[in-house]
């Protein structure tokens, strides 16, 4: 039997993965990069139907961290 503390009970919204409950991700994460703003970010997220406490697995983290900000270089900045 597993312990507690290596029990695989969260899931990733995106990949459908389990993993430990210490290694969940959220789109808050996104609240501590300069660009875009946590805003913009949330509006982006909004727009997939993902909110701020769904859970995520650190690959797909970087995924949706790669694509966002390609999405705010791409359409939203002077070039």
């Amino acid at each position: 039997m597993q312990s507690a503390k290596n029990t695989k009970n969260a899931q990733c919204k995106r990949c459908m993965n389990k993993f430990k409950e210490k290694e969940i991700f959220t789109i808050q994460q996104f609240q501590y990069r300069r660009l875009p703003t946590y805003d913009w970010t949330r509006e982006f997220f909004n727009l997939l139907e993902i909110s701020e406490w769904d859970s995520f697995c650190e690959n797909c983290m970087l995924y949706y961290g790669k694509i966002s900000h390609a999405v705010w270089l791409r359409y939203c900045t002077v070039n």
